[in-house]
């Protein structure tokens, strides 16, 4: 049963379950993955946290966890960058394996074929402030660069739209600070804040082609952990 600690933000988390069913090779509805939810809007804002502007958002996610841990969850998914910086905080409190989002990025990186070199980020300051992508994507030979200051500040600028639901304002600030990474060298740019995909479903094929979607990628590691996780099971009489 994948336990879902979302609702940062809610659409961002929407978005995940959609493409957690797109990723499912299904035929029906019993081949879907069990899933439960927790959409904590409540949680504060993860990286206001960071940034040292707002409280801790650590027990909130704590107390969610602990709920989809109760209902029966196995194994869970977060469907927010920023809130990785917690991952290991989180995973010390429970048994249940809590996937990586800069984790499953890494892999699809590494499953198109790029033998390293320069990625674009596109995150929010938080994310960019903690090091959580270029220290995992070292790992894997890739270095990561993000926009110049102005070019950042729009960006969150931009998330912020995305939670207040003006999407096409933010597609517009999001696509021209990907193109701009791209002009630098990055020969992929991760959207590395779940708002970001919600703006950039849209994008021309030439762009699309260098986009890694972090949702989707999560998406496909959850499936694809679910999966093992239920071959692995005894068979029952």
């Amino acid at each position: 049963m994948l336990g879902v600690l979302g609702g940062m933000g809610p659409l961002a988390t929407a978005d995940f379950l959609a493409k957690l069913v797109r990723a499912t090779p299904a035929r029906r509805d019993q081949d879907h993955i069990p899933t439960l939810i927790c959409s904590a809007a409540d949680i504060p804002n993860r990286a206001s946290a960071i940034l040292g502007r707002g409280p801790d958002p650590l027990p909130a996610m704590r107390a969610a966890l602990a709920r989809l841990e109760t209902a029966g969850a196995t194994r869970i998914a977060i469907p927010c960058n920023t809130a990785h910086h917690w991952h290991a905080a989180l995973q010390a409190g429970t048994a249940l394996p809590i996937l990586h989002i800069v984790d499953a990025v890494a892999d699809d990186l590494d499953a198109s074929g790029l033998a390293g070199g320069p990625i674009g980020l596109l995150a929010s300051a938080g994310t960019l402030r903690v090091g959580l992508y270029p220290e995992r994507l070292a790992r894997h030979g890739f270095t990561g660069l993000s926009p110049d200051p102005d070019g950042q500040d729009a960006v969150v600028a931009a998330i912020d739209l995305v939670k207040a639901g003006r999407v096409a304002e933010a597609a517009l600030i999001l696509e021209a600070q990907a193109r701009a990474l791209v002009a630098a060298g990055c020969r992929r740019v991760v959207m590395a804040c779940t708002e970001i995909p919600v703006a950039l479903s849209a994008l021309d094929d030439e762009l699309a082609g260098v986009m890694v979607d972090a949702t989707e990628s999560l998406a496909r590691a959850c499936v694809a952990a679910c999966r093992a996780d239920a071959a692995a099971l005894p068979l029952v009489a």
